[in-house]
């Protein structure tokens, strides 16, 4: 069995759960579980980039916190955002040495651009591909690392805390095995499928949420979720492909359906006001013409710059039909990220010794009830390698052996009823949306708490479908419970 114990889990390859296994003392023994292929994570699909001070002469951390906070609704933690803000440069500073290949001027020097909120060119990019990037040259470097065992399409099932640590029940290819550690980081990203519409990855269902909440971790804020303005609406597919902020940061239009410019109305900063600020604009503008039909048109500037800055989300868009150099873009609002999630202090921890959590899962305080655009990628490499250097501080008092607590798979099991994942998303998705229906979040509430205990008591067989319908089911009953 000693195989099976490591000193520190990590649960989830984004770029959280990457950086954390790069920070960790090279001497510690390291699994690393990813729930599917390793780049599928919302940290590859962030196309904008990395917020920061960084060799930056005419900016100054000081207008970043500011506009951090201005875009939180000064609901962030102003400790930890100066945290963010001042530790920035030291982390795109080491990914650069690790090499992300970030946009350069003609000069060498490093190109920033401008997202909406942000009072200055702050913005570090490869081209409209930047959380592939990181993705791609983190996993690079944990590939070459001895003391990192990765382990894909693998399904964390349950979490138990022992006199030791921690012992993980771990689903690959239809087995379940327990593996142990000291530490454990979750790093399991976002929970955009539950809703309708998102531009998150098919993994974004809240499992390690729902565990840290089993393990009586504190969960803060679940409520406060970012609702992106700009997704591409082809009213057809659940996973909205996302039109990156900064193409309206290179000077895009937002249109009503009678192509008309219309943010003049609700907000001074035009297009380049904060996300939640753009999503509500078009709500109300969406009643005002009484059309859900809006449009983002970069096409007055020049085409050879729209297809060189953005040649993911051309290609993407072409496959689609449109040419994002002549055409307008049908975009409307869907869940992007979430702000709140396992409450953890400025080193990653949670109130359970020696659990952390990183990324998305996170609730770190730093962005508020609106997150600023390109502070994600920000935040998870801030706060894991934070994480990483409080555990590589307390290795040598760690326990050297391993309790394990024994799972038992329930026997005369079935499987989960289908159709749960589908009901929790549309009640979801009626009730808190952009602007939240009251009414409808209180019938709703009443369904979910019916599911939940369903869960409670059912005896069903803990598989894929099972961990997500329950983490669904816990999230949306969070949610819900915050805000009626």
């Amino acid at each position: 069995m000693v195989q099976n114990n490591y000193d520190v889990i990590i649960v989830g390859t984004g770029a959280s759960g990457l950086y954390s296994a790069i920070s960790l003392d090279p001497n510690l023994k390291v699994l690393l579980i990813s729930k599917n292929e390793l780049t599928l994570c919302n940290s590859a699909l962030a196309q904008g980039g990395i917020a920061g001070v960084y060799k930056s002469p005419n900016d100054d951390i000081s207008l970043h916190q500011n506009d951090t906070l201005i875009a939180g609704g000064f609901k962030n933690n102003i400790d930890t955002v100066h945290i963010l803000v001042s530790e920035a440069c030291k982390d795109i500073e080491h990914i650069i040495q690790l090499g992300v290949d970030f946009d350069r001027n003609p000069d060498g020097s490093l190109h920033r651009t401008l997202e909406g909120g942000h009072s200055k060119n702050r913005i570090f990019h490869h081209k409209d591909a930047t959380g592939f990037e990181v993705v791609k040259k983190l996993l690079a470097k944990v590939q070459t690392m001895q003391n990192v065992t990765i382990m894909d399409n693998a399904l964390l099932c349950n979490v138990k805390k022992t006199s030791t640590g921690f012992s993980t029940d771990i689903l690959k290819d239809d087995v379940h095995k327990t593996y142990n550690c000291h530490f454990l980081i979750l790093a399991t990203g976002g929970i955009g499928r539950l809703y309708e519409y998102t531009t998150n990855s098919a993994i974004a269902t809240g499992n390690g949420i729902m565990m840290a909440y089993e393990l009586g971790a504190d969960i803060k804020n679940l409520n406060f979720i970012q609702f992106h303005p700009t997704a591409f609406n082809n009213k057809h597919t659940r996973e909205c492909f996302l039109i990156s902020e900064s193409v309206r940061g290179e000077g895009a239009y937002l249109l009503n359906c009678n192509g008309e410019r219309f943010m003049q109305n609700y907000d001074e900063r035009l297009e380049l006001a904060p996300r939640d600020v753009v999503s509500h604009a078009i709500m109300l503008e969406s009643k005002k013409t009484n059309s859900s039909d809006f449009y983002l048109d970069i096409s007055h500037k020049d085409p050879e710059f729209v297809k060189n800055r953005f040649p993911m989300i051309y290609k993407n868009l072409l496959e689609q039909g449109y040419d994002l150099t002549k055409d307008r873009i049908p975009i409307y609002p869907c869940q992007h990220y979430l702000m709140g999630g396992i409450n953890v202090d400025s080193f990653a921890r949670t109130k359970i010794n020696n659990l952390y959590a990183v990324g998305e899962c996170s609730h770190t305080g730093v962005h508020g009830n609106n997150r600023l655009a390109s502070n994600s990628l920000l935040e998870a490499l801030v706060f894991s390698r934070r994480g990483a250097s409080d555990i590589n501080s307390k290795v040598l008092s760690a326990p050297k052996d391993f309790e394990q607590f024994e799972f038992i798979q329930p026997t005369d099991a079935i499987k989960v009823p289908h159709g749960i994942r589908t009901e929790v998303r549309h009640i979801m998705q009626k009730s808190y949306f952009v602007i939240p229906d009251k009414k409808s979040a209180v019938e709703g509430f009443e369904r979910i708490k019916e599911l939940k205990k369903l869960f409670a008591e059912g005896n069903f067989i803990v598989d894929n479908d099972y961990v997500e319908a329950k983490s669904l089911v816990t999230m949306a009953y969070l949610i819900l419970k915050e805000v009626i």
